[in-house]
C-alpha cells in the first residue's frame, strides 16, 4: 500500500493509475489523512474453457448453415428458437 497527497495525485495521474491497475493500493491523503483510495475494479473472471468451446462450435453451424444455401434468417430463427 502506497500513500500519496492530493496534489501528487494531480500531478502523476497516469502513473498513478497504472500503478493501481497493476494491484496496488494507493491511499491518497490530505494534509496527511487519509480520505480516499485508488484501486484497480476487479476483472470479470475469465471464461471457461468448455463455455468458450462449446460458443465457437454453435457459431461455426451456424455459419454451416448460412453457407449450405439457408437464409440468415432462417439460420438465425433456428438458432434463436434453440433456447
Amino acid at each position: 500500500m502506497r500513500s500519496t497527497s492530493i496534489r501528487e495525485l494531480h500531478i502523476n495521474t497516469s502513473e498513478l493509475v497504472r500503478e493501481a491497475e497493476a494491484g496496488n493500493v494507493i491511499v491518497i491523503e490530505r494534509r496527511g489523512e487519509p480520505v480516499a483510495q485508488l484501486q484497480a475494479l476487479s476483472r470479470r473472471p475469465p471464461m471457461p474453457e468448455a463455455t468458450r468451446i462449446r460458443i465457437l462450435r454453435e457459431l461455426q453451424d451456424l455459419r454451416a448453415a448460412v453457407q449450405e444455401g439457408s437464409r440468415v434468417e432462417t439460420a438465425l430463427a433456428c438458432d434463436r428458437d434453440r433456447y
